[in-house]
């Protein structure tokens, strides 16, 4: 049986180091768009960007390595169409034939339609990260565009360098991954606390050589800007497709989007068994979970439970940890044992597990929350 796994970041690896554990001998071939060995992302905004890594560090298995797992790499080559009738993958004008397909293609960077924008750097890609890193050890001043995970982590690798930062938004509220904007006020005072010049609502005109034109017109002068302003899954590859696709590709609770066809990863939209809802993480933990859970799948193990959507992060030095699901209508309360943690409850159920540099803490909370969720598998 050939699996060909499209994307090789690291949904895609561990799905095919979770096949050949489970004792899938036929052939896997992965398919990465990048010219790179595969790497791990969320380094890119924290240890490489701030210079504490070298990129190298950030690969996650070499070619030898792959080769050792007999595992076929096919490093910068796209993907361009999708056949799930005739089991057959285009890529760079070439038919692929597979016995079972895993999507793992991620997302790409947003820029937002403002004039000048080709003068904001993104981030997304290690060539981004070392781009960006090699453009701000000559600067002093830097305007980030964007009040979500991505953009409070770039602003706080930029103050670990020692630059001046501005971080601008235009909703006015701060979003933490599967959080929210219920941390909004917290990160408010951690990201002022730590001297960036926060306007989380002024909004931006265009860009030019010399910073970023605010909402109001004004210019705030910056030596450069960078655009996170979120990501769009790749997909436009799988237009003809017969897909399910709605912002990233529609799947049942363990990853299949039709027969022998998987989608795993910042791509992928998986159904809750229990709540029926459909959702899409972008998260390093999520993919590795999905990734085993659709090796598991394809192999004929045992299925594994649905994973509970996890995330953290790091911003300033605070360590910012959450787990389950969370209602933005309903607030985060203190946990009785220790009020860094926050946690959001359904009743008797706990739902939302939130640790505020409280490691410990978070994790007693998280097995509290692991004994009221209903089990699914």
């Amino acid at each position: 049986m050939h699996v060909v796994v499209v994307g090789a970041g690291v949904a895609g690896v561990t799905c095919a180091e979770a096949l050949r554990a489970a004792g899938h001998d036929g052939p896997i071939t992965l398919v990465g768009a990048e010219p790179h060995a595969p790497y791990a992302r969320p380094p890119l905004s924290k240890q490489v960007l701030d210079g504490s890594w070298h990129p190298s560090r950030s690969v996650l298995r070499t070619v030898a390595e792959l080769d050792g797992l007999d595992v076929t790499l096919l490093a910068g080559a796209t993907a361009t169409a999708l056949d799930p009738e005739a089991h057959v993958v285009t890529v760079d004008g070439a038919r692929l034939h597979y016995d079972a397909l895993v999507i793992a293609t991620g997302v790409e960077p947003v820029r937002p339609e403002l004039p000048g924008i080709e003068h904001a750097f993104v981030l997304r890609t290690l060539d981004d990260a070392v781009a960006l890193r090699s453009a701000w050890a000559r600067a002093e001043r830097v305007v980030v565009m964007g009040t979500g995970v991505l953009g409070s982590e770039i602003t706080s690798a930029a103050r670990h360098h020692g630059h001046e930062v501005a971080l601008i938004g235009r909703s006015g509220r701060l979003s933490f991954g599967t959080v929210g904007t219920l941390l909004s006020e917290r990160l408010t005072e951690l990201h002022r606390d730590n001297g960036v010049d926060l306007r989380p609502d002024a909004g931006a005109l265009g860009v030019t050589i010399d910073g970023l034109v605010l909402g109001d017109g004004s210019v705030l002068r910056a030596d450069l800007v960078v655009a996170a302003t979120g990501g769009h899954p790749r997909t436009s590859w799988l237009a003809a497709s017969g897909l399910t696709v709605r912002d990233g590709v529609c799947c049942d609770d363990h990853g299949r989007a039709a027969p022998d066809v998987y989608a795993i990863g910042d791509v992928a939209r998986w159904t809750d068994p229990v709540t029926g809802r459909s959702t899409r993480i972008e998260h390093q933990t999520n993919a590795i979970e999905q990734a085993l859970s659709v090796a598991a799948t394809i192999t004929g193990a045992e299925p594994l439970a649905a994973p509970i959507p996890f995330f953290w992060s790091e911003v300033h030095g605070i360590r910012i940890q959450a787990v389950g699901t969370f209602d933005p209508a309903r607030p985060l309360d203190p946990w009785q044992e220790d009020s860094d943690v926050l946690v959001q409850r359904d009743g008797a159920a706990t739902t939302g597990v939130v640790g505020w540099a409280a490691p410990r803490a978070f994790r007693r909370a998280r097995a509290e929350l692991a004994r009221t969720v209903p089990a699914h598998a």
